[in-house]
C-alpha cells in the first residue's frame, strides 16, 4: 500500500510543480517624445528570468517579435510573469532596450522613443 501511494505521489509531484504560471495581457505603446505615435515600429520580447523552458516535453514560446499598428501599440498574448526584456527598433528613432518586471495580470507600458543623434566626426 505504501510503494503505491509513494508512487502515485512521485507521479503527481512534477505536475503540481509546473503548474500554469500567472499570466499578463501586455499592451506596449510606442511614441515620440511629443506624445505622438510610431507605427510599424519593431517590438521585440524576450524573457529574462520566471519563465521554466520546458513542460511535458513541449516547448515553451519565450520571445515574441511584433509592429504596432498605426495607433502606436503593439499588443501581445497573454504572457507569464516574470522579468521581461523590450527591445524596439523603428526607422529615424533611437533603439530602445529595457528590463521590465511584470507582475499584473494587464499592463500598458509606455515607451518614448528618442530622435537619433547627429554624427560625430573629427574632421569637423
Amino acid at each position: 500500500m505504501r510503494t503505491r501511494i509513494a508512487f502515485l505521489a512521485a507521479l503527481l509531484a512534477p505536475g503540481l510543480l509546473l503548474a500554469d504560471p500567472p499570466m499578463t495581457t501586455l499592451r506596449i505603446e510606442v511614441k515620440t517624445l511629443k506624445e505622438r505615435p510610431i507605427e510599424r515600429a519593431s517590438v521585440v520580447l524576450d524573457f529574462v528570468e520566471g519563465r521554466s523552458i520546458a513542460k511535458f516535453g513541449k516547448k515553451i514560446r519565450t520571445h515574441w517579435e511584433t509592429r504596432t499598428n498605426q495607433e502606436g501599440v503593439a499588443k501581445l498574448p497573454a504572457i507569464p510573469q516574470g522579468k521581461i526584456r523590450i527591445s524596439v527598433i523603428a526607422k529615424g528613432f533611437q533603439t530602445f532596450g529595457q528590463v521590465f518586471e511584470v507582475n499584473e495580470e494587464e499592463k500598458t507600458i509606455e515607451i518614448k522613443m528618442n530622435p537619433p543623434q547627429s554624427q560625430y566626426s573629427v574632421h569637423q
